[in-house]
C-alpha cells in the first residue's frame, strides 16, 4: 500500500506547531509525538482544521518538563487521563499521552499509559478519528480503515460498537454528531444497532456533556439525516422526549441552508420541540434537563411563545409594533419557526420579507420620562407607571410618532382622565 501524506497546510509548519513538536522530540526522540484525530481527518478530506491535538509516548510529567524547558507554558488540564495543554504564542495544543483503558463504567474510564500506538487507537471511538500523522505529514492508520472511512464519509466504530458504547455512552450521541458533520450515504447498520441497544445508558450521562454534543450535532450544515437516524434508533426521544415531529425542524434546516445561508443550533433545538402540545413548557423542561445556560434557556422559551399573533401578511406598521414588543432576536426566531411550520409554500416570500425589519429597524425610545409625568401633576407611586404605559400604548398606536409636542399633549389628556 502506498504511503499516504497530508496535503501541505499552514498549521503543520507554523511557528507554534514547530515549537511544541521540537520541545517534545527533544525529550522523547523523533517519533514520540504525532498529530491525532480531527486535525488529521480534516486535513485528509479538505475541511478546515481548528484544533490541533497531539498524541505522545511521553508521560504527562515528562511533557510538562519538556514544554517548560523550551520556555513554553504548560497547563495540567486532565493529567489523570494524560492530557496537558501547551500554550505557545498564538494557539493552544492539547497533548495526550498514549493510553489504554483499564476500567470503564460508561461514564468515566481508568486508564494506563502506554507507548503502543495501536493500543491507543483501539480505545478511540471511530476509525476516522483513530488517525495519526507525523510532522512530515505521513499518515498512520492503525485500524487500516480510518483513511478510507474519512474519504468515503463512513462513521464506523473502532472494533465492537457495543463495547465502545459500554465504555462511554456519550459515544451514542457522538456517533450521530459525526454522522451529521462527516457522514455520507446510509449510516452503518452495526453502529445504529449498538446505539439503539444502548439508548438507556444515556440517562446516566452528565447534562452538560449531552448538551455540548447535541448543540454540536445541530450546528452541522445539514443534520437532517442524522436526526432522522436518531429518531429511528429511539435515541432522539430518549434525549429530547418532546421531539415527536420532525417536520418543522426539517423545514427550518432547509430554509437556513438553502435560503438564508446560515444556521443556528439553538433555534434548531427549538424547532425539534415546536410541535409539542405545550412548547414553552417543553422548552423549560429541556433547558433544565440539559442544564442549558440561563440565556440559552430563556431564548428557547421565548422563541416558542404564542402570546403574539404572527402571520406572514403583517403590514410594516404591524411588524414594527411586534418587533418593539418582542425585541429583534425573539421576533426573528418566531418568524423563522412560523415560516418553517407553515404548510403554504406560497407564503415563503411573505415570511422572508418580514425578517429584514427585525434586523434593520431600531426601536425608538418613548420620548417621555417619569420625571415629566410627575411634573404634569401625577403623584409619586404606581400611578406614574400606569400613565407612562397609557401614553406608550398611544405612541405605539401612532406608529412611534417622533413628535414631542404630540406626546406631551397626550400626556395631558391621560393625566386629566386618571388624576385630575
Amino acid at each position: 500500500m502506498s504511503e499516504i501524506r497530508l496535503p501541505p497546510q499552514p498549521w503543520r509548519v507554523s511557528s507554534d506547531t514547530v515549537a511544541v513538536l521540537d520541545a517534545l522530540e527533544a525529550a522523547g526522540g523523533p517519533d514520540c509525538a504525532r498529530f491525532v484525530g480531527g486535525c488529521v481527518r480534516n486535513a485528509l478530506i479538505g475541511v478546515d482544521v481548528h484544533d490541533i491535538d497531539i498524541a505522545t509516548t511521553l508521560h504527562p510529567e515528562a511533557v510538562i518538563r519538556a514544554l517548560e524547558s523550551a520556555g513554553l507554558r504548560a497547563i495540567s488540564t486532565g493529567i489523570a487521563h494524560g492530557t496537558i495543554t501547551a500554550l505557545p504564542e498564538r494557539r493552544p495544543f492539547e497533548i495526550t499521552t498514549l493510553r489504554r483503558d483499564v476500567e470503564t463504567d460508561g461514564r468515566h474510564a481508568v486508564v494506563a499509559f502506554t507507548d503502543d500506538w495501536r493500543q491507543d487507537a483501539a480505545r478511540r471511538d471511530f476509525r476516522l478519528n483513530a488517525l495519526y500523522a507525523d510532522r512530515e505529514g505521513r499518515v498512520f492508520d492503525p485500524t487500516g480503515e480510518g483513511v478510507a472511512d474519512a474519504r468515503a464519509g463512513r462513521i464506523v466504530f473502532v472494533g465492537d460498537p457495543h463495547q465502545r458504547i459500554a465504555e462511554d455512552a456519550l459515544r451514542i450521541i457522538r456517533y450521530f454528531r459525526f454522522y451529521a458533520w462527516y457522514g455520507r450515504g446510509e449510516p452503518d447498520a452495526s453502529a445504529l444497532a449498538a446505539c439503539a441497544a444502548g439508548v438507556d445508558r444515556i440517562g446516566g450521562l452528565s447534562a452538560e456533556r449531552l448538551a455540548q454534543e447535541t448543540l454540536k450535532l445541530l450546528d452541522a450544515e445539514d443534520p437532517r439525516a442524522a436526526v432522522r437516524a436518531m429518531a429511528g434508533a429511539g435515541v432522539l426521544t430518549r434525549l429530547i422526549p418532546s421531539a415527536a415531529n420532525l417536520r418543522t425542524f426539517e423545514a427550518l434546516v432547509r430554509i437556513e441552508s438553502e435560503i438564508l445561508f446560515a444556521h443556528d443550533p439553538l433555534l434548531r433545538l427549538a424547532a425539534l420541540i415546536s410541535e409539542a402540545p405545550e412548547p414553552q413548557l417543553a422548552a423549560r423542561s429541556l433547558a433544565e434537563s440539559l442544564r442549558l445556560s440561563r440565556a440559552q434557556g430563556e431564548r428557547l422559551v421565548e422563541a416558542l411563545g404564542r402570546d403574539a399573533e404572527l402571520v406572514s401578511w403583517l403590514s410594516p406598521r404591524q411588524t414594527r409594533r411586534l418587533v418593539y414588543r418582542l425585541g429583534p432576536r425573539v421576533f426573528r426566531d418566531r418568524v423563522l419557526l412560523a415560516w418553517a411550520s407553515s404548510t403554504r409554500p406560497a407564503a415563503a416570500i411573505q415570511w422572508r420579507a418580514l425578517l429584514p425589519m427585525g434586523e434593520t429597524w431600531t426601536a425608538p425610545r418613548l420620548p417621555l420620562s417619569g420625571e415629566e409625568v410627575a411634573a404634569a401633576g401625577v403623584p409619586q407611586g404606581p400611578l406614574i407607571g400606569r400613565v407612562l404605559r397609557e401614553v406608550e400604548a398611544w405612541w405605539i398606536d401612532q406608529d412611534f410618532i417622533d413628535d414631542k409636542l404630540s406626546v406631551m399633549e397626550r400626556l395631558k389628556a391621560v393625566v386629566q382622565g386618571l388624576v385630575l
